[in-house]
């Protein structure tokens, strides 16, 4: 069975995660508006009729931007905590499923469980997805690692993994103390660093792909960050999830594993609204 999976966006002006196989797919979160959710996925030849639900990790307007618009489009079920939806005022109720951390949910053959994590919001989760023994994790926003984050990162077989930031150049750089701090604070954002670790120390035997994940446009630098971990091995695919374009989509297929390559270039998304 055919496992894909793509970053559309990934930063704080949008972020939405594809994940699925053959016949079902799912989105975590959707930070992108519908029409831009659906341009890009045509690019990848990807089908909107193949998401069967959306995952939402919180309710930040970078994930949440085109969750209404996209439920309503495709009468899609949006697994959301009940704290979430408080902050979704858009969201058609009717559309809203409600999940347990912990407790995998089943869409076709896809199993989506969420973990409760570090983040300012009202109930932040992140999200692994298994298919056909294969796990893909998207963590995200997550202001400090945990044991629930080291738990399920360990299980991946690919993953994308928060680096937000350099501690240096956040530190040296023009944001205001108090959003330096809460950014930095335990309740913000992974730092490259702070990623660095998780992946040197926790990452399984198996992983075959990191996707550097919701990088600063400012406190970052995507060149410098992706050197980092590959620095650390040689044997994962070390990539950074663009905060401008669409990733490539990844293919696994049991124990035969590539990148199926794009040829545009670089896209102009709107101005973010979160700064991070």
């Amino acid at each position: 069975m055919l496992v894909q999976f793509t970053s559309l966006n990934s930063g704080s002006n949008g972020n939405c995660y594809y994940i699925g196989n053959d016949t079902d797919a799912v989105l975590i979160d959707a930070g992108l508006s519908c029409k831009e959710t659906e341009r890009r996925m045509k690019r990848l030849d990807l089908c909107m009729q193949k998401v069967k639900a959306i995952f939402v990790s919180h309710e930040h307007i970078d994930h949440v931007r085109g969750l209404a618009g996209i439920a309503d489009k495709y009468g899609m079920p949006v697994y959301i905590t009940p704290a979430t939806q408080k902050g979704c005022y858009h969201l058609n109720p009717k559309h809203a499923v409600s999940f347990i951390a912990h407790t995998p949910v089943n869409i076709g053959r896809l199993s989506i469980t969420a973990f409760p994590k570090y983040h300012d919001a009202k109930d932040p989760h992140s999200f692994i997805v298994t298919c056909n023994e294969k796990t893909i994790g998207v963590f995200t926003d997550i202001g400090k690692p945990c044991k629930n984050l080291i738990n399920y990162f360990k299980q991946c077989n690919a993953a994308f993994l928060e680096a937000n930031y350099d501690e240096v150049m956040l530190a040296n750089g023009k944001y205001p103390s108090f959003l330096k701090q809460r950014i930095s604070g335990g309740n913000g954002h992974l730092s490259n660093l702070q990623a660095l670790d998780i992946f040197k120390n926790h990452r399984s035997k198996f992983m075959t792909h990191l996707f550097l994940a919701h990088l600063s446009k400012d406190n970052n630098c995507p060149i410098m960050t992706e050197q980092l971990f590959k620095t650390v091995t040689e044997k994962v695919q070390v990539k950074v999830a663009s905060r401008y374009e669409e990733m490539a989509v990844v293919c696994i297929n049991f124990s035969v594993e590539k990148f199926k390559p794009i040829t545009y270039g670089q896209l102009n998304l709107f101005d973010h609204n979160l700064t991070s």
